[in-house]
């Protein structure tokens, strides 16, 4: 043994405490990506010989960061059947009429899905469905997402399931000799959490959010729709009905513009007339529900010559009018780009614009955006044509609707099999993402894309860094210098001070990496000062989500701070006042509910 590993062996409690004092470092400038910050901390340990393989093994084997991926495959699976966004569409109709009934709605179905789904998809589509609320209501989106971003946390605390942090908590304690949590275990001090950041929410929210033009988010939101026409076939199912009986004209990502029948064009009244064959029906929709509707065979989608492809070729691309396009100003039917190629035009885009009247008579400009589909030979020809830009097949998907009630149901069956104890959760979850790939609600491609790698990677990293420091008695020279100051601490004080602690460094570091560092710190003082350590894992649990006053501390957070093109200081004022009564609040239901 050398007098330099002789020296790491006999200092290592210290040195562990150094490099984990250089990652809160790392992590609080951010100069690097919080998951290379933790592989860094974990490769210092291995180096330096404080971490062994054995201990970077067990890091490895801990079930949550799989069960956590899992959990994204299932949230993946519900997004793609369009599971989520058919629920948030029926409420968005109904905003007209009722539109605080709608905003409670909305605001209740994202509670409810992020206790049961990974809550940063659910924000990610919501976030433009908020926008149509706004603007249907009137309200400016800025008064929306943050609220959202809450409550999508808040939901999050209701079950084990709902975020990783309640996972990676529940695993490390596990680890630590703790029986594990059942599903809704935590979910009496989760209502009370919710109902105080709900009512502080409610109360104060009118004097604390921001302001702002209720259009802007929508109109931002408007240059990602299409122009299209949906000609209706004879023998379609849809023949005899009227407008706004049809689910797929219903939707609050489609808005019909007009009815083009018998040379007329009528653009009044249009939910009350019947559907018959030959009419065309021109609408503005997104990327999702254009491909989705390219498959139905109600309608044929899109403009194209009289040899044209069916709308539902297998290949779709998009692309952008070059400035230098001989055709422009002329209208989508007369380029000779229709009657050379084998191509049908399903749909045509313009920054902060609608064109039209209809897309036939669209005029084209420079830098409208083209969802095109046809042959192979007739796509590549595409590429060749030097009048348009970044031609690439589209990464957009149709929604699976069809197949919607089997990720539902396999979301239910993993809550219900782990709720019973009939299978651990991670099996439970592993067997559902089987079912759902085999049924074909998400293709293999896609499940494995609605995987967050950032936040496995720093879940396993941030493990073996905890690993680390118990083998190198970091853990234990914290709980010696800790314990003799907290034991004059009454029980029910210690659950404030690990709730505050916990906050704090949420706010500041990722909440994950808070959650796997902090939980055996906790129980290893609790067992020190010989009470019981529970109470306090369940702080930690409740204190690592509550990311409020910043927009860094939580991904969902960031995803509304950058959507709404908010300040830093909105967060801290009104997220600031949410954390002052959620705390408090929370900690009390821990004392009274949990049974002594």
């Amino acid at each position: 043994m050398t007098a330099i590993d002789a020296y790491i062996q006999a200092h290592q409690a210290a040195i562990g405490l150094v490099i984990l004092g250089l990652m809160f470092a790392g992590f609080l400038t951010e100069r690097f990506p919080a998951a290379v910050v933790a592989i860094l901390g974990t490769c210092v340990f291995l180096v330096l010989g404080i971490l062994d393989e054995d201990g970077l093994m067990t890091a490895l084997a801990n079930p949550a960061p799989y069960t956590i991926g899992a959990m994204f495959v299932l949230s993946g699976a519900l997004l793609r059947t369009g599971a989520i966004d058919a629920i948030a569409s029926k409420i968005v109709e109904r905003a007209g009429k009722h539109p605080r009934l709608a905003t409670a709605e909305l605001f209740l179905g994202a509670f409810v899905a992020s206790a049961f789904m990974n809550n940063t998809p659910v924000v990610m589509v919501l976030i433009p469905i908020m926008a149509r609320l706004a603007h249907a209501t009137g309200t400016s989106a800025k008064r929306l997402l943050i609220p959202l971003s809450f409550v999508a946390i808040l939901g999050g605390t209701m079950t084990l399931i709902g975020t990783s942090t309640n996972l990676i908590v529940d695993a490390v304690a596990r680890d630590e000799g703790l029986p594990a949590f059942g599903i809704f275990e935590i979910a009496p001090y989760g209502i009370v959490t919710a109902a105080t950041g709900a009512l502080v929410m409610v109360l104060f929210g009118r004097w604390l959010l921001p302001e702002g033009d209720p259009e802007t988010l929508y109109r931002s939101e408007e240059h990602t729709q299409f122009l299209t026409e949906l000609a209706v076939p004879p023998g379609s199912s849809v023949i005899g009905r009227q407008i706004g009986t049809i689910p797929a004209l219903r939707r609050a990502r489609t808005k019909v513009i007009a009815l083009k029948r018998g040379g007329r064009i009528i653009r009044h009244e249009l939910p009350e007339y019947a559907i018959t064959a030959g009419d065309h029906i021109v609408i503005r929709t997104d990327v999702v529900e254009l491909m989705s509707m390219r498959n139905s065979r109600q309608f044929e989608v899109g403009l194209g010559a009289a040899n044209a492809p069916p709308a539902n070729s297998e290949t779709v691309v998009e692309a952008t009018i070059a400035p230098s396009h001989p055709s422009l100003g002329r209208r989508l039917a007369d380029i000779p780009f229709l009657s050379r190629v084998r191509v049908r035009i399903l749909g045509v885009s313009r920054h902060d614009h609608v064109p039209g009247p209809d897309l036939p008579n669209a005029r084209m400009r420079a830098a409208d955006r083209l969802l095109v589909t046809g042959s192979d030979d007739a796509i590549r020809r595409m590429y060749e044509n030097p009048g348009l830009l970044g031609v690439g097949q589209t990464r957009t998907r149709a929604f699976r609707r069809h197949r919607a009630p089997i990720a539902i149901a396999a979301l239910v069956a993993v809550v219900s099999l782990a709720a019973l104890d009939i299978l651990p959760i991670l099996t439970a979850a592993l067997l559902a993402v089987g079912a759902i790939l085999v049924a074909r609600c998400i293709d293999a491609e896609e499940a494995w894309g609605s995987v967050d790698g950032n936040v496995l990677i720093l879940i396993f990293a941030m493990l073996a860094v905890g690993a680390a420091l118990e083998q190198s008695g970091s853990v234990a020279m914290v709980v010696s210098k800790l314990g003799p100051t907290l034991e004059s601490v009454p029980p029910w004080a210690l659950v404030f001070v690990v709730y505050g602690l916990c906050v704090l460094m949420t706010e500041l570091i990722t909440n994950n990496a808070v959650a796997v560092l902090v939980t055996p710190l906790v129980i290893a003082i609790a067992r020190d000062l010989a009470v019981d350590p529970r109470p306090l894992v369940i702080a930690v649990m409740f204190a690592a989500s509550a990311s409020f006053a910043t927009p860094i501390g939580y991904q969902t957070n960031t995803l509304v701070y950058a959507a709404g093109n908010y300040r830093f200081l909105d967060f801290i004022r009104f997220g600031g006042l949410v954390t002052i009564f959620v705390g408090p609040m929370t900690c009390l239901a821990i004392l009274a509910f949990y049974p002594n």
